[in-house]
């Protein structure tokens, strides 16, 4: 019997014609176990009955904590893939994001039914709820945990509480124009969200104001934000298929703007998650791929191809070697389940640097070859990194019908 070798830059549908039972019945053969068909191990973990909203890893990636549509939150055993808690009556809507507390058995789930609710992993017992002025669309908890911050719709607010208590200490209404699709803590009490209204703000818990108000230069909704662990870079990633670093600590941005990461999604991107190290940035996007980026070069290194429907959310362990995606569900035809995704995958990328792909692009790189994309006719075509980007938007066939366009930029001074 042959094995079937996939290409982890491939899609493999599920076959036509298969329906969810056998689907399941051969993933409980598989339960527990990595799969080794790819050039990149993952786990498929089954249990949500519609889209998975996040996915975080914890407990030094021996859990995943999960949160759905179907309003429910799973707390998931890394090493057999099965459920460890379900909780499947927080909550009587969608639940849009969950995280767990730091240093404690709590996780925070919040939802379009208005409440903000903390469970003990244990024993299942809801220690807090609070009930806000509007759906709950995001939330994070500061780096120690005392703090929490939840974004809510339509009023377009944030709302700061103390995690213990649950006492709102600051509400900051009509903080954005439109929808906040996003909002993290950094290490430094400061809280980042992201609108719908493709702007980025920072809100200062010292001075209580906003101090950092950016208009994004992004061509569409700004679907998700992740900090560094030291809270001088930002990550912005838009439904415009494209991700923007922003150096909060030298305020370079100000200037000109954030930093276009090369190459782009095929598909908008919905979320973004930097490593501890901050070495790697993951994101996941409605192309149904999670892809990898370096960011000593801000390039992309590699692109992971499984899920059969958008990816919804990315999370790193805290040593890298796993990464968590979740996804959504869809299907062709109402009557039939096949292309279904609604699943949380468990990525090993321990050996990523030893993937072929990864050491060709890390290669290139290091010569100091860039990858553009020809703004006129859509070809990748190679440039030398002493080249500006601005400048050169166009490939040599696309200059030649257009010269006036192009200037070459001069050599650089010694």
């Amino acid at each position: 019997m042959t094995t079937k070798k996939i290409n982890p830059l491939a899609v493999e549908e599920p076959p036509e014609g298969k329906n969810e039972k056998e689907e399941e019945t051969e993933g409980a053969a598989r339960e527990g176990e990595w799969s080794l068909q790819s050039q990149v191990p993952f786990k498929v973990l089954r249990g949500h009955s519609d889209a998975v909203t996040a996915a975080r890893l914890c407990f030094n990636n021996s859990s995943v904590l999960s949160c759905s549509s179907d309003r429910s939150a799973i707390l998931w055993d890394v090493e057999s893939c099965r459920p460890l808690r379900v909780f499947d009556e927080l909550h009587g809507r969608t639940i849009t994001e969950c995280t767990l507390l730091p240093n404690s058995n709590r996780i925070v789930t919040v939802s379009w039914d208005k409440n903000m609710v903390v469970t003990d992993l244990e024993t299942g017992q809801t220690l807090l709820q609070c009930r806000l002025g509007g759906l709950l669309t995001s939330c994070s908890s500061s780096s120690d945990g005392r703090l929490l911050v939840c974004a809510a719709d339509p009023q377009n607010s944030i709302y700061i509480i103390d995690s213990e208590s649950g006492q709102t200490l600051h509400h900051v209404s009509n903080h954005h124009r439109s929808t906040i699709t996003r909002c993290r803590f950094d290490s430094q009490k400061r809280v980042a969200t992201v609108s719908a209204d493709r702007g980025i703000k920072l809100w200062d818990l010292l001075t209580q104001k906003t101090t950092v108000s950016i208009n994004s230069s992004h061509n569409n909704v700004v679907s998700d934000c992740c900090f560094t662990n030291n809270g001088h870079f930002l990550c912005t990633a838009s439904w415009d298929k494209n991700l923007k670093l922003w150096d909060l600590q030298s305020g370079g941005f100000r200037s000109h703007g954030g930093t276009l990461l090369q190459s782009s999604h095929e598909g908008s991107v919905s979320s973004c998650c930097f490593s501890a190290d901050a070495h790697l940035l993951v994101s996941g996007s409605y192309d149904r791929t999670v892809a990898f980026w370096d960011m000593s070069t801000l390039c992309q290194t590699l692109i992971l191809k499984g899920h059969t429907d958008w990816v919804t959310d990315v999370s790193f362990g805290p040593d890298k070697k796993l990464v968590a995606s979740a996804s959504k569900v869809y299907s062709l035809n109402p009557l039939t389940t096949s292309l279904q995704d609604k699943t949380v995958r468990l990525w090993n990328i321990e050996n990523m640097e030893e993937i072929p792909e990864v050491v060709e692009k890390r290669a290139t790189e290091e010569a100091g070859i860039h990858i553009l994309k020809c703004e006129e006719c859509g070809k990748p075509f190679p440039v030398s990194r002493l080249q500006t980007s601005d400048l050169l938007t166009q490939c040599v066939f696309c200059r030649l019908t257009s010269p006036s366009r192009y200037r070459p930029q001069p050599p650089p001074l010694e």
